[in-house]
């Protein structure tokens, strides 16, 4: 199945020397700062970026249900605890990853998480639970995951309807293809980053 978490070649080109340590930007734990080890190969979303996205999801991910795929630090879907959403599941192949990010959910007493070490499509080819309402996809760069895992979304019914699916890739990839069902809403480039807020279905968020 491949790639799995952020990590890879792909990811070690886009790691900056101060990737080690991020921060919280909004919410309960604002300003909280997120240390991840060194030891696991992650590119993760740069604060920028995660401030734009979670000012297009807005009110959305207040009572929202979301999975961070690829999670890598945790950073999105710890950003997205923070701002009032009900549950976030985060899948991540890298073992060092995943118990990093189960300790930090354990020192910030965090509620409505948990965390699957595994591969992310073979996660997605399993049988869902409830649906997601927010989905972070967030692959390796240059993996070709993208359009497998957003196919794997809506074919085994992890989408509830109208869910937002955020998706970051290479800025010199432009948009992703995604599959049929998928509508483009927000999309900007940050440096070498191209990020991009989609629908599923009908319903858009204001």
């Amino acid at each position: 199945m491949g790639f799995a978490g952020k990590s890879g070649s792909r990811a070690r080109a886009h790691r900056g020397g101060n990737s080690r340590l991020l921060r919280i930007i909004g919410g309960t734990w604002r300003g909280r700062k997120l240390r991840f080890a060194a030891a696991a190969d992650i590119r993760p979303t740069p604060d920028r970026v995660r401030e734009t996205l979670f000012n297009w999801l807005g009110g959305h991910i207040a009572g929202a249900r979301c999975l961070d795929l690829f999670a890598g630090s945790g950073a999105l879907g710890l950003e997205a605890l923070s701002r009032g959403a009900v549950h976030v599941t985060f899948v991540e192949q890298d073992d060092t990853a995943a118990r990093e990010l189960r300790a930090r959910l354990l020192e910030w007493q965090a509620q409505g998480a948990e965390v699957r070490r595994a591969d992310a499509l073979r996660y997605l080819a399993g049988s869902p639970g409830s649906p997601f309402t927010v989905v972070f996809l967030d692959p390796p760069f240059g993996s070709g995951l993208l359009a497998r895992a957003a196919g794997l979304l809506a074919e085994r019914g992890w989408l509830s309807p109208g869910a937002l699916i955020y998706v970051e890739c290479a800025a010199r990839e432009g948009p992703p293809p995604l599959p049929e069902g998928f509508t483009a809403l927000k999309g900007k480039q940050a440096g070498e980053v191209g990020y991009y807020l989609y629908a599923h279905a009908t319903v858009r968020p204001t």
